[in-house]
């Protein structure tokens, strides 16, 4: 009988109740989930909870404030899509960080590999599902509230109030570079730099050893059917 490998702090119950509900909770699931870790030595008020993104990713402009040089980052895998619709990511490397939530008298301190990326954004960083495993943490979106374990009891942290303030400048943010010449400049280099494979997800191509049959063979219309070149049209 294979005996069971449980995962730290799976032994510790995370629950959401009245106790945690804002004041008034306007538009529910609107506005983002950001937090205020301490990331090396400083404490970033602009970090993005975002539980649909597989990867943990850090601004440039973050490295440069927290005096981390780029001589330290190590090579990246490869790029990313999902920044800009329709374009490839490339990160000038990754590095290895330590997070830290709570307070002096209880927290939780781990290491998250971040990739790095060379333009701007309206965050420090973003978290994504590598960083909520790492801490098994669990947001309540509603609530905008992040709950982690910890030997000293679970580990609240919320913020509804910094949401809003964070989502207009998202707005604005995006706004701003959709008229600008720096946008378009960026993607050009982009995808000069790394050409789009022949195939990817998000596009269809047809298969090879296909045929085209009509649907109708009494009608002159031009509907037809794909199918494969081994198989009988009747």
């Amino acid at each position: 009988m294979a005996v069971p490998q449980y995962l730290n702090w799976s032994n510790t119950p995370i629950t959401f109740n009245r106790d945690d509900h804002p004041d008034k909770v306007v538009a529910p699931g609107v506005y983002p989930l950001v937090v205020d870790p301490i990331i090396v030595s400083a404490r970033l008020s602009k970090v993005l909870m975002d539980g649909g993104s597989s990867l943990n990713i850090i601004y440039l402009e973050t490295l440069d404030l927290l005096g981390i040089k780029r001589t330290q980052l190590q090579p990246s895998a490869g790029g990313f899509h999902g920044v800009v619709s329709g374009k490839k990511a490339l990160p000038l490397g990754r590095i290895d960080l330590p997070i830290c939530f709570g307070t002096a008298a209880n927290f939780r301190k781990e290491i998250l590999t971040f990739e790095v990326v060379g333009f701007r954004g309206t965050y420090h960083a973003i978290i994504g599902r590598l960083g909520y495993s790492k801490f098994m943490a669990i947001p309540k979106y509603t609530y905008l509230k992040l709950k982690m374990p910890r030997p000293k009891g679970v580990i609240t942290v919320s913020s509804y109030e910094h949401a809003y303030e964070c989502d207009i400048d998202c707005v604005e943010y995006g706004e701003t570079i959709e008229n600008s010449t720096e946008l378009a400049s960026r993607l050009e280099a982009l995808a000069a730099e790394a050409p789009e494979p022949k195939r990817h997800v998000g596009r269809f191509e047809l298969a090879e050893g296909t045929k085209k049959i009509p649907l109708d063979p009494n009608r002159s219309d031009d509907k037809v059917l794909t199918i494969s070149a081994d198989l009988d049209p009747e």
